[in-house]
């Protein structure tokens, strides 16, 4: 990937090299704009200030090698860029929670409260904290996603070719994700299924959110009793789609929000279980096949002190 020379604040030209070809046209904004929110890499494209090959592209656009790629000038403080900085802790606490690695990619066991990417407000996220780790990790780039607030198992490319295998596996709902959660209420042995269309919607108060809705995106979750608590119930959830806060929504819209949802438990806010303020959500288990040798790999995310402390409480 070539660059001409920039002065500082100067309009940027990349050609865009075979490493990158594929990518989708924000990620690769994000990824160059460091330090840049989000929400401001997204105007940029929007009102045309980025252009590839002279014409405007929306967010999605794939490049391809060759594409002469517009950059517009834009300023990042050097307080967004240290307020960035990982701390040692963060990268041991990650180095000790890779569950597999491979030439190919890596899984690791993602802590609660950890965005996935960066975005405004946020100052680490779990992609720069694994890029800073390693010199040969660098180019290293999400599979999927999983929200802030979820722990569990987070699937990462080491290199182009396996990022387009592991999200063609996930596209194709070929890759077994297995979560496990905490519910409010006693969960019924017969509701195995909850197949419900989704929406993302924007309250008058500007949050975003995302409910149940006769015009949205098909959405199925299947769903298994693990286990009956004291006022709630430990489940199985197995995301056949895979749309924005989905298990959240359906457990919502079954009767039984998890616990510690601040989004999608509002209406449980009378219960013993209200004062629990951190999201009872992990990614528990992940089955994908190796890009490289087509190998089934099964892997399994211990959980963490705090769910392993709500699942030994005899009274919740």
């Amino acid at each position: 990937m070539s660059r001409t020379p920039p002065t500082e604040l100067s309009v940027k030209t990349i050609t865009i090299s075979q490493r990158h070809e594929g990518q989708r046209l924000d990620n690769f904004l994000i990824r160059e704009l460091k330090g840049v929110p989000r929400s401001r890499v997204y105007r940029l494209i929007r009102k045309g200030e980025v252009r590839v090959n002279k014409k405007r592209c929306k967010p999605e656009f794939k490049l391809c090698v060759g594409d002469k790629l517009r950059v517009p000038p834009v300023r990042v403080s050097s307080s967004i860029l240290k307020s960035g900085r990982v701390s040692r802790v963060l990268v041991e606490l990650f180095l000790k929670n890779i569950l597999h690695e491979t030439k190919e990619f890596l899984i690791i066991n993602k802590p609660a409260g950890i965005a996935v990417q960066g975005g405004t407000g946020i100052r680490v996220n779990a992609i720069d904290i694994l890029r800073s780790i390693k010199p040969e990790w660098k180019g290293l780039e999400l599979a999927h996603r999983l929200d802030r607030d979820t722990s569990g198992c987070l699937v990462v490319a080491k290199n182009l070719l396996s990022l387009r295998n592991l999200q063609l596996q996930f596209k194709s709902k070929t890759i077994n994700k297995v979560y496990q959660a905490i519910v409010h209420g006693y969960w019924p042995e017969d509701l195995g299924v909850v197949n419900a269309p989704l929406v993302k919607n924007k309250l008058s108060s500007g949050e975003r959110i995302v409910q149940v809705g006769k015009d949205g995106k098909a959405s199925k979750t299947n769903f298994k009793v693990i286990k009956r608590l004291n006022g709630a119930t430990l489940i199985k959830a197995n995301p056949v789609t895979g749309r924005t806060h989905q298990i959240r929504v359906h457990c919502q819209y079954a009767g039984f929000p998890i616990v510690g949802d601040p989004k999608y438990s509002l209406d449980f806010n009378k219960s013993d279980l209200k004062n629990i303020k951190k999201l009872c959500l992990h990614a528990a288990k992940i089955g994908l096949k190796d890009p490289s040798s087509e190998t089934l790999i099964e892997v399994d995310a211990p959980i963490d002190s705090h769910f392993k402390s709500m699942l030994e409480i005899k009274s919740l």
